[in-house]
């Protein structure tokens, strides 16, 4: 009986120290698995679970916004990517289900084949960028005809075009082609040649009617050309309304951008009738078909108007007499 309880005893002990033993090898060969490392940040705060999937094989080249002003990370302002897109709950879940749901587009997306709306793409851009030169924007020629912030800058783009004195202009001719056939023409101020920009007379945010940097015209063209601005003694009434009265600013086939030569161009106000370059036995008269026969005579026999009347912006003369306001030296 006692060997009995003895063997029972062995037993029962062996039986213990294999379980143990199988629980300690358990442990051995089936370690716990460490926590996941969570993603990190690569270009803007917070843009994690972006980069998850958006790196610098896709294209455009997502990433390629950390070397521009949006990428500045010590500037409190720098936005996150959520900031533009917002929260897109809908494209992240669809993207973790990998494929299995249809896809979903960001909530806010950019681009030509964007089908967000172009005021909400607008109002997120002008989140930030509002006031200043851009304080006009909602009245703007291009806020009204539909044009996105988009259509000419490039947010991602180390090099945004639009920003680039030799490409700013062929970013601006993709809508305004009529301006490009002028500025290729013989007299032209120097934008082709680099020397100008579009947005050296024009601000695209504001809300001029021509969106002018100035208030008109003249106040535009005053900033380089201050010495037709005057004040002279006697003034040139279409000098002081409008420089565009005379003048084409992107380009003519005529010397000093002028619309058309002189004196084709003076008759269009000016009468020839008993003017002392008026030919002889040409007849005079108000007539416009008169008056152009007149001027294609006076220009063929070099008799033009600015041979005489050379300070044709105003004139200083003081002299008390009838030709004193007649622009001569």
């Amino acid at each position: 009986m006692k060997f009995l309880r003895r063997t029972l005893g062995l037993a029962m002990l062996v039986g213990c120290l294999g379980l143990a033993g199988a629980s300690t090898a358990a442990d051995v060969v089936q370690p716990a698995a460490p926590a996941k490392e969570a993603p990190k940040d690569l270009v803007l705060k917070g843009d994690a679970k972006c980069t998850t999937c958006h790196d610098e094989a896709d294209a455009p080249e997502l990433l390629r916004i950390g070397k521009t002003k949006h990428g500045t990370v010590a500037d409190g302002r720098t936005p996150s990517c959520t900031s533009c897109h917002g929260d897109s709950d809908k494209h992240i879940k669809s993207a973790n289900a990998g494929g299995k749901d249809k896809p979903t587009v960001p909530d806010v997306t950019f681009g030509k084949k964007s089908t967000t709306e172009v005021s909400l793409r607008n109002e997120t851009c002008l989140t930030c960028h509002q006031g200043g030169k851009r304080i006009g924007w909602h009245n703007n020629a291009h806020a009204v005809r539909d044009v996105a912030c988009t259509s000419c800058h490039t947010v991602h783009s180390g090099h945004d075009k639009v920003r680039s004195a030799t490409m700013q202009t062929e970013t601006c001719y993709t809508c305004h082609k009529e301006q490009r056939a002028q500025m290729n023409r013989q007299s032209h101020h120097p934008v082709p040649e680099g020397k100008m920009t579009c947005t050296s007379c024009h601000n695209v945010h504001g809300d001029n009617p021509k969106q002018l940097t100035k208030s008109s015209t003249n106040e535009t063209c005053f900033t380089c050309h201050m010495e037709k601005r005057g004040p002279f003694v006697h003034n040139h009434e279409p000098v002081s309304e409008d420089c565009g009265i005379c003048h084409q600013p992107h380009g003519t086939t005529v010397n000093n951008l002028l619309k058309t030569r002189p004196p084709m161009l003076c008759v269009q106000c000016h009468g020839a009738d008993s003017h002392p370059s008026q030919p002889p036995a040409i007849p005079v008269g108000q007539a416009t078909q008169t008056l152009n026969n007149n001027a294609r005579i006076m220009g063929t026999v070099g008799r033009g108007c600015l041979n005489c009347h050379t300070n044709i912006h105003g004139g200083n003369s003081t002299q008390s007499n009838a030709t004193a306001e007649r622009f001569r030296r």
